[in-house]
């Protein structure tokens, strides 16, 4: 069994904690055991489960893992902090606000001999799954990604590009290396409005647009217009509900990669679309950082 303390109980560690204490039956994840969680309010017990001092999680020698649900900007320190104490670590995207920092976590992980395993839920949606099969094999003349929602505490999650990056992974996952063209950012401070248009080309020099735009009472949505030589996707796909829940998905592959259940091959895979989509995200705020933003 792997001792585990969930970091953070906000939304996302409120649900890893309800995961860890109902593991699905015969799974990996039923090797995972809660310890507690650790938070900076005093909550004393969540679901049943005890609140536990940040030194005695990173202490015990009982606590193998850690689940990392702080703010974004709170990953970094946190990955550190359970890394220097020998334990494994599961964290919610994205990993660090700086490629320079994802690769230092890496090398430490790699150090220590420990799994740093980023979660990338995006990546397991049934729509995900199906749009993925309906754009494979086909050879892609433009596209366009846009996501709409409220607004974010960037002191909190981080430029939008690194708040956004499941947006950028679905790109990169979809479409492979991609070159950052030009990025721009239109912010109309007073109404809280937010507007980020990336342009970035492919490895084959086709356009692919990314907007993440968020404003007060704008719906949380994505849509695509995605053209190929044999024709345009312009909705997502209609898919059924997984039965399985999402974070517990990522919860089975974390220990899956904790009990050697995960090739060498898919682990290297993985690290460097991590790697690779937050260059990108350092890249795209640079250039909206050195071009003039736009108020209107």
């Amino acid at each position: 069994m792997f001792g585990t303390v969930v970091v953070g109980v906000g939304i996302a560690g409120s649900v890893r904690i309800r995961d860890l204490l109902n593991p699905l039956a015969s799974s990996p994840a039923e090797h995972l055991k809660l310890m507690g969680f650790v938070s900076r309010r005093p909550l004393h017990d969540v679901q049943h489960a005890n609140q536990i001092g940040l030194q005695e999680a990173l202490d015990n020698k009982e606590v193998h893992a850690a689940v990392i649900s702080t703010d974004n900007r709170n990953h970094e320190e946190s990955i550190r902090m359970f890394l220097e104490a020998g334990k494994h670590v599961l964290v919610e995207y994205p990993m660090a606000l700086s490629a320079k920092a994802a690769h230092q976590l890496w090398e430490m992980a790699d150090q220590k001999g420990k799994v740093l395993h980023v979660e990338h839920i995006e990546l397991l949606t049934e729509e995900y799954k199906q749009l993925k099969k309906e754009v494979e094999g086909k050879e892609l003349v433009k596209g366009t990604l846009h996501f709409t929602g409220g607004p974010l505490d960037e002191e909190r999650s981080g430029f939008p590009a690194f708040s956004g990056i499941a947006r950028l992974t679905w790109l990169v996952d979809l479409f492979g290396d991609l070159t950052v063209a030009s990025a721009v950012r239109e912010e109309q401070k007073e109404k809280n409005y937010s507007r980020m248009t990336v342009q970035f080309q492919t490895a084959n020099k086709r356009p692919l647009t990314w907007i993440e735009e968020r404003a007060p009472g704008m719906k949380r949505d994505k849509t695509i217009n995605f053209c190929f030589k044999s024709g345009c996707l312009e909705s997502l796909p209609e898919a059924p509900r997984a039965a399985v829940g999402l974070f517990m998905q990522d919860l089975i592959l974390f220990a899956k990669k904790l009990l050697g259940q995960v090739s060498k091959d898919e682990l290297a895979a993985e690290k460097r679309r991590i790697l690779q989509c937050l260059e990108l995200a350092g890249e795209i705020q640079a250039h909206c950082e050195q071009t003039p933003k736009i108020y209107s």
